[in-house]
């Protein structure tokens, strides 16, 4: 099949080249902006906003090749349709979230922020499947590093370091990601166990030959006598699917979900919709808690969910409860980000745990090849 083609692969973003020209003459900061979905995340940052919303297409899409490349402000619901009219994916489920003003998600926005959906645990994560990527540097240069091909390896790293750089390093301009076919198979199981119980079976199934995809534990205050369930999404063949099935709801006493119940399940899940995500009150945060797999249940009085068979934690505690959730964390060799913040914005509570000197240092040199004047959303990482 020919590929899709908006525009050729290297016509410039003049108008982002010279914007970022002139505030780089001028020692301008800028906010880059995209669907804003994902403005909460990160520490607030005063300045001048940049937006890519302009910058969008599908520049082309080769089914056959597993890769897409799209330009940074094309929305994400429009990548996601057009590799379904090809039976494909982005695997990592990126979270769309909504904006205060009603605007989705953008790729680039995806990419920068590094937030990955249920499946994260088993199909890696935003990294894992950038192949290629063109951003302007902080001098107004525009760089290419990477492919559009899989087995391309030059610049792959440079890549990959945008995903989760929160519009640090450069402003996003192009995108080429690996894609993969939808699984012929999906089916969700639920389970009636304990948060302790149920992250003992997932590491129970996690060391067998199961097509796990993704895991949510709750304990579900809507429902009568609040009830604390374990959610499995199994993905791969149908013959696969079936038995582990069989097998799993045999062994852990659970039940099978209808997939049209369970799908948009999964995407509010994926996009915080799930009643969960509601803050209890105001003054409460949540927190972002990620752990090894195997870590235990935590001693920690929240509400929590779970997801990423364990590894990914979430928790609505105050903003004062800050050093005791990180101990926690570290403590099993974790750490904890404040996500969302209360109504009170945290003041003085970092959003981010502190990196390590090793990584601080790799961190400050890369600011510093690529935005030597800190042009690009200073303060947003801490």
């Amino acid at each position: 099949m020919a590929p899709m083609r908006d525009s050729p692969t290297n016509e410039e973003p003049q108008a982002l080249i010279e914007r970022v020209r002139a505030a780089a003459a001028a020692a301008q900061p800028l906010r880059i902006t995209g669907g804003q979905t994902k403005a909460f995340y990160g520490e607030p940052v005063s300045a001048e906003p940049l937006s890519t919303r302009d910058w969008c297409g599908i520049v082309s899409h080769e089914p056959s090749e597993l890769v897409i490349t799209v330009r940074a402000g094309t929305p994400l619901a429009e990548v996601e349709a057009a590799l379904a009219e090809q039976g494909q994916h982005l695997p990592f489920d990126p979270p769309h979230f909504v904006s205060g003003s009603g605007t989705g998600a953008t790729i680039g926005g995806v990419v920068a922020a590094g937030l990955a959906g249920p499946a994260r645990a088993t199909v890696g994560g935003v990294r894992d499947f950038v192949l290629g990527a063109q951003f302007i540097n902080g001098k107004g240069e525009w760089l290419t590093f990477g492919g559009q091909v899989m087995k391309n390896v030059a610049g792959y790293d440079i890549s990959r370091v945008l995903a989760g750089s929160l519009g640090t390093l450069g402003v996003i301009t192009h995108l080429s990601l690996k894609v993969l076919p939808v699984a012929p198979a999906e089916a969700t199981l639920v389970f009636p166990l304990g948060q302790h119980d149920a992250l003992e079976q997932l590491h129970r199934w996690g060391g067998q030959p199961l097509p796990l995809n993704a895991s949510c534990w709750v304990k579900d205050d809507t429902a009568p006598d609040a009830p604390e369930l374990l959610f499995v999404r199994l993905r791969g063949a149908v013959a696969a699917v079936e038995s582990a099935c069989e097998r799993m709801t045999r062994e852990a006493g659970g039940q099978r979900m209808d997939n049209a119940q369970a799908g948009p399940d999964w995407a509010a899940c994926r996009d915080q919709t799930l009643p969960f995500f509601t803050a209890p009150s105001p003054e409460l945060c949540l927190w972002r808690l990620s752990l090894p797999q195997t870590a235990p249940v935590l001693d920690l009085p929240f509400a929590a969910l779970i997801e990423w068979q364990g590894a990914q934690r979430w928790l609505w505690a105050p903003a004062s409860a800050a050093d005791q959730i990180r101990a926690a964390a570290a403590s099993v060799q974790g750490h904890a980000t404040l996500f969302r913040a209360g109504a009170d914005g945290a003041p003085g509570v970092r959003r981010f745990s502190a990196e390590s000197p090793a990584l601080q240092a790799i961190t400050q040199r890369l600011r510093a090849a690529f935005d030597p004047k800190g042009l690009f959303n200073p303060g947003r990482m801490g």
